[in-house]
């Protein structure tokens, strides 16, 4: 059965958790509290097979213009199934709708991201993150995480074609 994107509940905290604990040590997840999970639950997406979560993604807002995608996961059963790549376009879609500028996630594996059309920056390019997260965490300057940016035109507004090099109208 094809899972279905769609919108967490708080009553799925546990469910997350559980998703997220059994994953942490490969993915490098920063562990997850049941009430924080329960507080901003409908933050997340999850990818569900029946009432089974079988993948997630979170979508924090940093600051009026800079969204993060947070504890995004799919479990190993339902890997190489492009769920992945499915909830970074939902939660993308989401941000879009919610006026952010730029979305970012950070990870240990960015050529996920790179081919989702992120771009490897510089920490320094995204101060919110720093500031919101990167401060207190024990792992500061030192978590070997690359920070990945993309950024998000206004729902409806089509990228720009590039010019022709020499090309007359």
């Amino acid at each position: 059965m094809t899972p279905i994107i769609r919108a967490a509940t708080a009553d799925e905290a546990e469910a997350l958790q559980a998703l997220i604990v059994a994953h942490q040590e490969e993915g490098h997840l920063l562990p997850r509290t049941l009430p924080d999970l329960r507080a901003h639950a409908p933050r997340f997406l999850v990818a569900a097979v029946d009432s089974t979560i079988v993948a997630c993604g979170e979508l924090a807002p940093l600051s009026h213009n800079v969204a993060e995608i947070r504890s995004l996961v799919v479990d190993r059963q339902h890997r190489n199934l492009g769920l992945g790549s499915r909830l970074v376009a939902a939660l993308e879609r989401r941000a879009r709708l919610h006026g952010y500028l730029r979305l970012c996630a950070f990870t240990h594996r960015p050529d996920h991201f790179l081919k989702l059309g992120f771009s490897m920056v510089p920490h320094r390019w995204l101060p919110e993150k720093i500031a919101v997260d990167c401060y207190s965490c024990p792992l500061f300057k030192r978590c070997g995480q690359h920070a990945m940016l993309r950024t998000l035109l206004p729902m409806g507004v089509a990228p720009r074609k590039p010019a022709l090099v020499g090309a007359t109208v």
